[in-house]
């Protein structure tokens, strides 16, 4: 595949190009190869020819290009597959003298690239032109329209001919400027326009030269955008004519003030309908692009590495930037981005990243589909505490000035917080878990400020909320509810790192069902279990919703039992049908700001807790028997020991112990036990026992 230079000034330039020639027997592939290689045909050609390099300089963009021949026989076709699938760019041949082989471009070859999901450029290449019959001339056109139409991975098509030296030179670079220049992501060919990712990243440029954020690049913007992607100025009289061409044909592209936005994306697709690609692939890759009209990988920085219980969320000068963006496309300044003000904020990105899964829909809005600054920034807050990568990309498409790597940080690990019996993160994330039927979507919905809704819509994918709770003192918390649907629920327990990220879990169940509330129960246990076992316990509360209906008739005793046999706190009743929902919001972020309390513990909790203050407890007698014999030898030491040396065993070993005096010695050690030793009349110890 094409690589991209690294530590370049243009990272996302390919520095090679790998050219793959396929097509039917007897088309021209490895004649085509040789010819364009040594400059001369060959007389005889091997049937496969092993990778032919040319140099960089071949060619003037100055990339080598590795030319790979491909087999004709059925028994390779695998060995063809993998590697029209390692392309940067496919030759496809067909021989002009023999037409049943242009026809299997359209019935096999294409479709095979179609099917192996080759998404490269392919060139069509007519071989072997000296040899078509004269009284068959038609046009290369013709010909081709129609499968270009049915193709549009077609980027070129030419005929030629390697005995003849007809155009042979040409074809590789043809197929090497397809990668280096490809004309799909950039242009529309059926309505003749820019593309829209294309205009969103060249509006980009355009703000970022406009230094003067006046509209308009004056002559000495102008000059400077030309050196800095060209390594040249322009000379006024040039600037001039650019201004006039643009102007004679868009009078709105320029102004008083210089080449406006409509006038630089004019002259861009000016550039291209002449067949000048590299003028604006050259800006794109002068600030970053790659092919796909995204910011190369390497302009963006890698998340600092964390451990499976660390977070990650935005610092205050993320923040500070995201609030007065906010405020710059609030237009008409009613305190929310409405959808085209959203749209226009990102226009400067490949698209909104709040239009997709999971952000869309994820935040409160008003009646107008606007986000209020709250809504605004708990969106980000999701999306940098699901993809923090992707925040840093979106935050330099939006024009971010300083280091975007200083946009992100990483919080404490949950189990230190745990230790210190406080949390210091700003965002939480909620794992909801409940039956079906339970109230989960009802409880997401509330939180979002959206109206109830008698209609049950069954949720069977994991789904999103994030708000911001107040809370006492005036400090605001972000909120991330995650719905886990019952189904769900044994896929996401797979996993070890499952609750991880979990810094609380609520468990909803309707309070008027019994069966509901056994399930909701069970889950509790299940998840609980889980956190034992993997040492990533989460605080949990139990929600009883639909309180405005009677509750089953065993309900309070069920909920004291498991309160006290689990630990857990009393269950919490809402109603989301009335708008009854007692705090619940406060109450989960002021349990997760507290990951030390409300950790429901399983009858298998305890009994491993049991042990292990047993084998503690073990631990201590031993360190006891040091101890006391320790004190043995500075109390009678001088009197009644020459020397002593003593390891220790566990309860019940005898301990070898040398020169005593004669007789038995008894003492209590810590832990509520006795240690007796025994010394025959040589002074040698007999026994010593932990009793």
């Amino acid at each position: 595949m094409a690589k991209a230079a690294a530590g370049t000034d243009n990272p996302a330039t390919p520095t090679a190009v790998r050219i793959v020639v396929a097509g039917d027997r007897g088309t021209g592939k490895s004649s085509l190869i040789v010819t364009a290689a040594t400059e001369n045909f060959p007389a005889n050609v091997p049937p496969l020819l092993p990778p032919t390099r040319l140099p960089e300089d071949f060619y003037p963009e100055r990339v080598p290009i590795t030319i790979i021949d491909t087999s004709s026989r059925p028994e390779d076709n695998s060995k063809v597959a993998e590697e029209l699938k390692r392309a940067d760019a496919v030759v496809l041949t067909y021989a002009c003298d023999q037409p049943q082989t242009l026809d299997r471009l359209s019935t096999f070859w294409l479709p095979k690239l179609r099917q192996l999901e080759v998404k490269v450029p392919v060139i069509v290449v007519g071989c072997r032109l000296d040899l078509r019959d004269e009284n068959q001339q038609v046009s290369l056109e013709q010909v081709m329209s129609p499968i270009m139409q049915q193709f549009r991975e077609i980027e070129t098509c030419i005929e030629c001919s390697a005995f003849k030296h007809i155009q042979i030179p040409e074809v590789f670079y043809y197929a090497q400027k397809a990668v280096l220049h490809p004309t799909g992501p950039l242009f529309d060919q059926e309505t003749q326009t820019l593309k829209d990712q294309c205009v969103r990243a060249l509006k980009r440029i355009f703000i970022l030269c406009d230094h003067d954020r006046d509209g308009a690049l004056s002559d000495a913007e102008l000059n400077d955008f030309q050196v800095k992607c060209f390594n040249a100025p322009l000379q006024p009289s040039e600037i001039v004519g650019v201004k006039r061409v643009v102007q004679e044909k868009l009078p709105e592209g320029v102004n008083e003030r210089g080449l406006t936005l409509t006038g630089f994306l004019f002259l861009h697709a000016l550039f291209i309908e002449k067949g000048r690609l590299e003028t604006t692939w050259t800006v794109l890759r002068k600030f970053g692009y790659n092919n796909d009209i995204r910011l190369a990988d390497e302009l963006i920085p890698s998340p600092t590495k964390r451990t499976p219980d660390q977070s990650v969320e935005m610092t205050n000068e993320a923040i500070d930037f995201l609030r007065v963006t906010f405020d710059v496309f609030d237009s008409d300044e009613d305190g929310a981005l409405r959808p085209r003000e959203l749209d226009e904020l990102f226009s400067t990105a490949p698209a909104s990243p709040f239009s997709e899964l999971p952000y869309t829909d994820a935040a409160e809005r008003n009646a107008f589909g606007g986000l209020s600054l709250d809504g605004f920034l708990s969106q980000w807050a999701l999306m940098t505490l699901l993809n923090p990568a992707s925040t840093m990309e979106n935050l330099i498409y939006i024009g971010y000035p300083g280091d975007v790597s200083s946009t992100i940080r990483v919080t404490r690990k949950r189990r230190l917080d745990r230790k210190k019996q406080q949390s210091e993160r700003n965002v939480f994330q909620c794992f909801v878990f409940g039956p079906k039927k339970a109230g989960k979507s009802a409880l997401l919905d509330s939180f979002l400020g959206r109206p109830f809704s008698d209609n049950y819509n069954p949720n069977t994918e994991e789904r999103y909320a994030v708000n911001v709770v107040d809370q006492p003192g005036g400090i605001k918390k972000t909120l991330v509810l995650r719905e886990i649907p019952e189904d769900g629920v044994s896929k996401l327990l797979s996993s070890k790192e499952a609750l991880a990220a979990c810094d609380i879990a609520v468990f909803v169940h309707d309070s008027s069902d019994e069966l509901s509330w056994t399930r909701a129960t069970q889950l509790l246990v299940e998840v609980a279990s889980h956190g034992e076992d993997t040492g990533f316990e989460v605080p949990c509360l139990i929600v009883a919703a639909k309180d405005d209906m009677d509750s089953f008739p065993s309900a309070i005793q069920h909920s004291t039992r498991v309160s006290q046999d689990m630990g857990t706190e009393a269950p919490i009743p809402i109603s989301t049908k009335l708008g009854d929902l007692n705090n619940l919001f406060r109450k989960i972020v002021s349990a997760a700001e507290h990951p030390h309390l409300s950790i429901p513990e399983t009858e298998a909790g305890r009994s491993r807790k049991q042990y292990h203050r047993l084998i503690n407890r073990s631990l201590m007698v031993v360190s006891g028997m040091t101890t006391f014999c320790i004190s043995i030898v500075h109390l009678y030491g001088s009197c009644h020991f020459l020397y002593l040396l003593m390891t220790c065993g566990p309860h019940g070993t005898s301990l070898p112990l040398r020169r005593g005096v004669e007789g038995d010695y008894w003492g209590s050690i810590p832990g509520g036990c006795m240690c007796n030793m025994s010394f025959d009349k040589k002074g040698i110890v007999r026994t010593a026992r932990v009793i």
